[in-house]
């Protein structure tokens, strides 16, 4: 008898973690904006990565509170090791600052913050598409950006649109309550936005678009460093093609890193695949995401959380 048991002992141990295992982080989720970002953030969530789900019928989450133009593009969301959910995104075309907000279950959300991170540049148009990274090794969060400074690269200043001449920034904090002063985050000589950032493999993998429009690019560029901050090399050649890409996101999916990027001129969302980021296969005919979804962050939660946000 002592046998049988230990042998449904067994059964419930495995039972228990395989439903640990399920619940934790095993659906995907979907941080995008709508229009000009201006009713705030929107959800969608995924089994597969393939098929997507809009959540609360396609409407807001989060109304935005700060910035001149109270928008919410861009909106980067990732799981901290403090058990919590950090936001940060563009509050406006024009400003020299940033929305941050932080939430335990993607519903409630702390009070909304600015975060003046280019208040120091007198000059500085707009902070766009900021991202914010956990890095394990060092504990803190990166948070980055581009940015057009007028007359700071010259050499680059006549081929953007509009005057526009990005180059990305970032500081760094540990509580979103102190940072640090804000310095160059990536400058390889040509108009650069929509940063994202992985370390696969030893190493700090940063997704980006050149920004270039004479002679058109506008595509999204890998380029990799051994250290968080710096010293992040030349940009590869495009993995999206021909399109006009911007707004890159990554996870990985089984084998696969899966970068999904918004085709903005087509109103629609792509995405292509690599298991050695090297080698991309393009699978945007095979993704369905929810109408007038555009730039923004994939991540993993919990079946638990899903749950709950499905109650709204």
């Amino acid at each position: 008898m002592k046998w049988i048991k230990l042998f449904w002992l067994f059964l419930f141990c495995v039972t228990v973690l395989n439903s640990n295992a399920q619940d934790k982080n095993s659906i995907y989720m979907f941080s995008y904006f709508i229009n000009n970002g201006e009713d705030g953030l929107h959800l969608a969530y995924s089994t597969n990565g393939f098929k997507w789900h809009a959540l609360k019928n396609n409407s807001s989450f989060l109304t935005p509170e700060v910035g001149e133009d109270k928008l919410m593009r861009d909106p980067c969301v990732i799981f901290g090791p403090d058990e919590k959910f950090h936001m940060v995104w563009t509050v406006s075309w024009k400003e020299k600052g940033i929305g941050y907000a932080s939430s335990k279950d993607l519903i409630h959300w702390s009070e909304q913050k600015y975060i003046p991170v280019m208040e120091q540049e007198p000059t500085a148009r707009n902070c766009w598409a900021p991202e914010v990274f956990y890095d394990k090794d060092s504990k803190l969060y990166l948070i980055f950006w581009s940015t057009t400074i007028p007359g700071r690269f010259p050499e680059t200043e006549k081929v953007g649109d509009s005057g526009y001449n990005h180059r990305m920034y970032y500081l760094t904090t540990k509580d979103f309550k102190k940072f640090s002063k804000t310095k160059l985050f990536y400058d390889q000589g040509f108009n650069v936005i929509d940063g994202t950032l992985i370390k696969a493999d030893n190493k700090y993998v940063l997704f980006l678009k050149n920004e270039t429009r004479t002679p058109p690019e506008k595509n999204i560029r890998i380029a990799t460093s051994t250290s968080l901050t710096g010293n992040y090399g030349p940009a590869s050649e495009p993995i999206t093609g021909n399109y006009w890409a911007e707004g890159p996101t990554p996870v990985k999916i089984g084998d696969y890193w899966v970068v999904y990027f918004d085709k903005y001129r087509k109103n629609t969302m792509g995405a292509v695949r690599s298991k050695d980021l090297k080698n991309w296969e393009d699978i945007s005919d095979q993704i369905d995401f929810p109408k007038g979804t555009r730039h923004g962050t994939v991540f993993k939660v919990s079946e638990k959380v899903l749950k709950k946000l499905q109650q709204q």
